[in-house]
């Protein structure tokens, strides 16, 4: 059986915590979709997340804009009006 790129990781996941080896790739294959989300997608997934709890694009612009530059690979900082355009074209 070939090793997968992950296998390391995952041996890692098995060893210090309950998670069984199944379980385990589940939860670094959902983490890497989630790290892989496009910047615009992220952007508008979040913008609709935020807006149903009832926060302002004011709000939701400062959150993202803080949310972005704690990512893995963060992106340049985007103004409000950069973050508008990307939610609403």
């Amino acid at each position: 059986m070939p090793a997968g790129p992950y296998d390391d990781l995952i041996a890692h996941l098995v060893r210090s915590t309950p998670l069984d080896s199944g379980e385990a790739a589940r939860v670094v294959a959902e983490v890497l979709v989630y790290f892989s989300e496009q910047l615009p997608d992220y952007v508008r997934r979040r913008h609709a997340e935020l807006k149903r709890r009832g926060l302002t694009n004011e709000q939701i612009f400062a959150a993202l804009s803080a949310e972005l530059a704690t990512r893995r690979v963060a992106p340049p900082p985007l103004s409000a009006r950069q973050l508008r355009r990307i939610v609403y074209g």
